[in-house]
């Protein structure tokens, strides 16, 4: 990688944190944590849970490097982690604001197939908007899922409301681009 500071710890230092070598280790969570909390910035809504999520992201590292299958995949299991963090916190703010009363009347119990169908689609909603640009994503999220305002988006962001309304609706129409296309049946999709 190009600038100085963003490269992740070599795979030498990888294989021995692998083993349980415990400097390694220490070594592997402490070169990690910029490359780690700027993932974690570009991802989350907000500074606060992209510090959160980092520090969760460095936790699972330190605990679970073992479960690391290939030494030189780092980065990419990483990214999953921080991502994954962050989409679990914007999914606890949402679930963490009070329904509206007229609509606890309305609570149905779905069938195990919708509950899978309603994940399955979750999961396809979480990679569109992983897959957005950042400063689409943070409008996006902060918006749409946290719930907030649009001039409070706007001013968190440092952006004027027009600039603010204009990524909100570009990160809107590629998210709907991308579930529109055809689900990714994956490696041997057809029997």
């Amino acid at each position: 990688m190009s600038a100085a500071g963003s490269a992740w710890p070599g795979e030498q230092l990888v294989v021995a944190a692998q083993r349980g070598d415990v400097d390694a280790i220490t070594a592997l969570v402490s070169g990690s944590h910029p490359n780690v909390r700027r993932f974690a910035h570009s991802l989350c809504a907000s500074p606060e849970d992209a510090e959160d999520a980092a520090q969760e992201a460095l936790i699972i590292l330190y605990r679970k490097i073992g479960m690391l299958r290939a030494s030189g995949a780092l980065a990419s299991w990483m990214f999953r982690i921080v991502r994954n963090e962050c989409l679990r916190r914007a999914r606890a703010t949402v679930r963490a604001r009070p329904a509206p009363p007229d609509t606890m009347a309305d609570i149905t119990v779905d069938s195990a197939e919708d509950e899978v169908l309603r994940h399955l689609e979750a999961g396809r909603v979480a990679a569109a908007v992983a897959a957005l640009p950042p400063e689409q994503r943070r409008v996006l999220v902060m918006r749409d899922l946290q719930g907030l305002g649009g001039r409070e988006v706007a001013h968190a962001l440092g952006l004027s409301t027009a600039a603010m309304k204009s990524r909100l609706h570009r990160a809107r129409a590629a998210v709907q681009q991308a579930l529109r296309a055809p689900a990714d049946p994956g490696p041997g999709g057809r029997r």
